[in-house]
């Protein structure tokens, strides 16, 4: 007959928990969606005429400002025919000078009735086509001074630039297809995305009483976030970036997606946003007031739809809830 043996069973320890506090707060009001990061300029710089590249005035990725010397082309061939206009221009000079003399001459002998009108009509030709010939020397002169001013490639913007494509010694023809190096403009910086068109009207309606600020969170930010600034805003220095307003709305709704095109311009002073990168962009609309909120982590969602734990006398109770939206670590119930 089998005795019936007690044992002791392993209760398992209790597990800690972390309560918060339902509260009431302002919670903005937002529209989220993915963005791609756009420069607001970027130019091909090219040679406008042939010759040898004998100058590199920057390096590979290095920020260039507006007017730095960027390339130098010899130059040596243009000045001389800089030197060559300039002279023709003060030989055509001299000659305009002897044909205005003559002019004059005749003119009085004409009045004292010594020589005949079309005798006069000659010179007075030589004078008109003398003042021509230098007219055409000046402006052959100052082509000619541009052309050696292009000798010297300034950048028209302040950016970046990106890998020199041509490498001193080489030649360069004017206007050819392949660029010298392409400078983007970094700050400001544009960031479009697309949000669905059901937002259009609540976009507009707060875009009319003022600018909208934007947020934008590039994939690596960890916790910093950006906010973008409209062209005009000029941005104020945070932590974590610039500060800024909704810039630009699309003129239509695209049928094939159904959304519409929305930009924001950043001041990027901190260059942490960079062409072509994809960020998570969110537009503030407004901000809710006496909104209820709890720790995102605390929803749960169950056979019935979404709940929370509610402790009560030291006793944890399972309360169904209705969730309006989320915002980052806060729920709206």
């Amino acid at each position: 007959m089998a005795v019936p043996v007690e044992v002791l069973l392993p209760v398992a320890p209790a597990i800690p928990v972390i309560v918060a506090t339902v509260a009431e707060q302002a919670v903005p009001l937002k529209v989220q969606a993915i963005g791609n990061v756009e420069v607001q300029t970027t130019v091909a710089i090219k040679s406008r005429i042939d010759g040898q590249v004998v100058k590199v005035g920057f390096g590979d990725g290095q920020d260039v400002a507006q007017g730095q010397v960027l390339f130098e082309i010899d130059a040596r061939p243009l000045h001389a025919q800089l030197q060559q206009a300039q002279a023709a221009l003060a030989r055509d000079k001299a000659q305009l000078e002897r044909a205005r003399a003559q002019e004059a001459r005749y003119k009085d002998l004409l009045q004292k009735g010594f020589v005949s009108q079309d005798a006069y009509a000659q010179f007075r030709t030589n004078v008109d086509t003398a003042e021509a010939t230098v007219r055409a020397d000046e402006a052959t002169v100052e082509n000619a001074r541009l052309q050696t001013e292009y000798a010297v490639i300034r950048s028209p913007i302040e950016g970046r630039a990106g890998k020199i494509l041509i490498q001193q010694g080489n030649l360069v023809k004017a206007n050819d297809t392949v660029s010298l190096v392409i400078i983007n403009q970094l700050s400001p910086i544009y960031v479009s995305f697309a949000v669905p068109e059901q937002y259009l009207g609540v976009i507009r309606k707060y875009m009319a009483s003022g600018k909208l600020a934007v947020e934008a969170l590039p994939p690596n930010a960890g916790e910093g976030t950006v906010t973008g600034a409209s062209a005009g805003a000029g941005g104020v220095s945070s932590g974590a970036g610039s500060s800024g307003k909704l810039a630009f709305v699309d003129n239509t709704v695209d049928a094939a997606t159904g959304t519409v095109r929305l930009r924001a311009v950043f001041a990027n002073k901190d260059k942490s946003l960079w062409p072509g990168q994809f960020v998570t962009a969110s537009v503030t609309l407004n901000e809710q007031q006496n909104a209820l909120v709890v720790p995102s982590q605390a929803v749960q969602t169950g056979p019935k739809g979404q709940y929370v734990y509610v402790v009560k006398d030291g006793v944890a109770l399972m309360r169904e809830i209705t969730v309006e939206r989320a915002d980052g670590p806060l729920t709206v119930v």
